[in-house]
């Protein structure tokens, strides 16, 4: 049965880490820790992914880019969303609309959720309006809670391109 839509979910957790830049959503975030990875891994992105390619059951990021393949080391993730996208696209859909969560303690992410939309809104060509980014704490309960790393949630619509504009 072909569906007009299609919805999918996405989840990616990585732990903190000396040495590394701290990149969620595609923006650089001031902190003294960046996330462990075999890319940047961009915790944000990556649950995107996974949404993004579970809502047409095209597997998960891993196996598109696998970590045992050394192009896709230190890789930003923007570009793996967007060639996620770009396959999206030609099985004949577009993103109708984005809803994710980050749980992390610190840093705070609220001051840059703006900047994260519009960045995934570019990656994607997709209007801001149609991505929602929110942000929680665990309350201090958990490797999320003790500031040991970041989990991401993400579910996406995929519709259907029209075809006849």
């Amino acid at each position: 049965m072909k569906l007009n839509f299609r919805t999918g979910f996405g989840f990616d957790v990585h732990a903190f880490v000396e040495g590394r830049k701290l990149i969620i959503g595609g923006v650089e975030i001031p902190f003294d820790k960046g996330l462990d990875g075999h890319s940047d891994a961009d915790v944000l992105l990556h649950a995107i992914c996974d949404a993004m390619l579970g809502a047409l059951a095209l597997g998960d990021i891993g196996l598109h880019f696998p970590n045992t393949e050394e192009r896709w080391k230190d890789a930003d993730s923007a570009l793996l969303l967007k060639n996620v996208n770009e396959l999206i696209n030609t099985k004949g859909y577009e993103i109708g609309n984005l809803d994710c969560v980050l749980a992390m303690e610190k840093p705070k992410i609220s001051p840059y959720v703006d900047q994260i939309r519009k960045r995934i809104s570019k990656i994607l060509n997709a209007g801001i309006e149609q991505i929602s980014i929110k942000a929680t704490t665990t309350e201090k309960l958990g490797f999320v809670g003790r500031t040991e790393g970041v989990v991401s949630f993400a579910t996406v619509l995929l519709m259907e391109k029209d075809l006849n504009v």
